[in-house]
Order: C-alpha cells, then structure tokens, then sequence
C-alpha cells in the first residue's frame, strides 16, 4: 500500500505530513512517559521483523494480485500504540529512503494509512477492549483478524480520498474505492492470521511482552526467557528476509493492482518542483532500489537487502530510543 509520489498533490502530501508528524510528536512524549527500557530491544527486533516480513508479497488466489503484511496491528499488540507507531515510521523511512519503496513526498501518507490505523485504531479501538480481562489464543486470533481487517480498510479508504483530493483523474473515486476496498479486505485476512500466528506464539514464549495484557502477568511466565523470546523473532526476521523473500509473490501489491484494474497502469507520471526535489532525494539515497543491486535482477540482491534492511531499521530505532532516553535525563537534570 505503499503510495508513490505521483498519488498526492503537494497540499495533500504537507497536509498529511503534518498530521503524522503530530502522532509522531505525541508517541514520543507517550514513550518517553513510560520510559520503559526493555521496550527497546522488542522495538528494534520488532521493526526488522515488519521489515522482512513487508518483503513475503502472498497471491491473492484467483485475482492476479499479491498482498504483504503492514504490520501496525502486529507492532501496537507488543509495543502499545506509541512505541508501535514510532517503529512503523523508521520501518517506512528505511524503505523509502533505502530502497525507494514509497515515494518520500508521499511519505506523510503513507505513515498515516500504513502506521496511524494499524497502530492506534487496532491497538485501541480493537486489542485493548478485547485483552481486558485477559488474553488468550482464541482472543488473540480474533483481536488480530478484527484489527487487520479494519485497519486495513481504513488505509485503503485513505488512499483513494487522498487520491481523490489530489485531483487524480486517471484513478476516478467511485471505480477505484470499488476496487481498493474488496482486495484490501483479502489482504487485511491474511495478514490477520499471520499476525495471529505470531501473536500466539508470543503468548506461549513470553506472555508479558503482550501490550494491556503483560503488567498482570508474571513476568517469569512463559516457555521462554525474554532473551531467548527475542532471539527467536531476531532469527525468524533474518530468515525472511534473507531467505523466504525469495520466493515472494510477483503478482502487484493490492494498490498496483486496483491501479492496473482502473488506470491500466501501476505507474502515474507527475513532474514539477516539489515531485523533481523528491524524486532527486530519493534517487541519490536509495542504493538498492526495488531491492535489488542497481541494474541487476540477481536473488542475491533481494537477500542482501532483506537483511542489510531489517538492520538499518534495528540501528535506527534502537538510537532513536536511546537519543530520546537521553534528552529526558538531560530534561530532568536541568531541572533539577
């Protein structure tokens, strides 16, 4: 669902710009208040797993589409909804900038409908009601299929309106919303279980680690150690990433997709200042576009960046925690 640049008109692209940057705002205050410091280790592990994981593209049988997981609903049931969002966005700025997947004028968006539902709509609305009296393997699948499902319509939503108020005439708002919202609705399925999968997983290893559910249980609860817990999503990320994305779908994405269906083209043109600045940024940063070698289509291109990704998004947030740490103590020294 990632939007390329030619989606949005600057306006649009400033005006999401700014409503992200202010539930990103607010997430830091929130993580810094809880000022919890086992969350950093899960927030990077975490982060490179939605990285990886971004890169396993699923057919959707009998459509010639593909769907891959957004992972917000995932992040928000382990991290709670500000550390989730906030690791969403270093998920989303490695892949722009890294691998030129979403356009970086775009990027204000596609943080709002990839990160903002998954992570504040499926955390609050859909995991905490369901997790209040506590959890378990059947709530979980249902939390994580709900919460998938209705995020994902959400973010598919918000693509066509923020297509719509662009004023993109080759994507009509009628026909494409018409066709967004039922691949969506597959792929928010899929990515329900999945996300159940390893949910339930969690539970079984190391149920504190579960958001809203956690603090009333033991923390020595579990089949593993917390350690151990992370080094087997650490592992099972490397191996997405560095393995499995291999043999990923090469069918379109659902946005691609419904573009092909509606526009005949997965790829709309737009020139100017604003998309020539962007596309200049990107072009300069992004050193293995599409995931790949530049110029090469070689597998071994999508394994090196499956893993070389999954660790810059480790590296940065994991100092973005640590730099937020910091500024708190250094708030509260001064003071004193």
């Amino acid at each position: 669902m990632h939007m390329a640049d030619a989606l949005v008109a600057p306006a649009v692209a400033g005006t999401m710009y700014i409503l992200s940057t202010a539930a990103a705002g607010v997430s830091v205050a929130e993580v810094r208040k809880e000022n919890n410091p086992e969350k950093i280790p899960v927030m990077g592990v975490m982060g490179a797993f939605v990285f990886a994981t971004q890169m396993l593209n699923f057919t959707i049988p009998g459509t010639g589409s593909s769907g891959h997981l957004c992972g917000g609903m995932m992040l928000s049931a382990l991290l709670g909804p500000w550390a989730g969002f906030l690791t969403m966005i270093g998920v989303l700025l490695v892949q722009g900038l890294l691998f030129a997947d979403g356009g970086l004028l775009a990027l204000g968006c596609n943080v709002w409908n990839m990160a903002f539902y998954g992570c504040f709509v499926g955390a609050l609305l859909i995991w905490k009601p369901i997790m209040k009296k506590g959890a378990s393997k059947a709530k979980i699948i249902l939390a994580s299929i709900l919460g998938c499902v209705l995020t994902l319509q959400l973010g598919a939503f918000s693509v066509t309106l923020e297509t719509l108020i662009s004023g993109i005439t080759e994507l009509p708002f009628s026909v494409f919303v018409a066709t967004m919202q039922p691949i969506h609705l597959a792929i928010g399925f899929v990515e329900g279980l999945i996300t159940a999968a390893v949910l339930c997983f969690v539970h079984e290893a190391r149920p504190s680690l579960l958001w809203g559910v956690g603090e009333a249980t033991d923390k020595n609860e579990g089949k593993l150690t917390f350690k151990n817990t992370i080094i087997v999503l650490a592992v099972v990320a490397a191996i997405c990433g560095g393995i499995v994305s291999l043999f990923a779908s090469a069918f379109p994405d659902g946005l691609e997709w419904s573009m092909e269906q509606v526009a005949g083209t997965a790829e709309l043109e737009a020139a100017g200042g604003a998309y020539d600045a962007a596309a200049g940024i990107q072009e300069a940063t992004s050193l293995l576009p599409d995931y790949a070698f530049k110029g090469s289509e070689s597998a071994v291109g999508t394994s090196f960046s499956g893993i070389v990704g999954a660790l810059v998004v480790v590296l940065i947030t994991v100092g973005a925690c640590y730099a937020f740490k910091f500024f708190k103590k250094n708030s509260e020294s001064k003071a004193a």
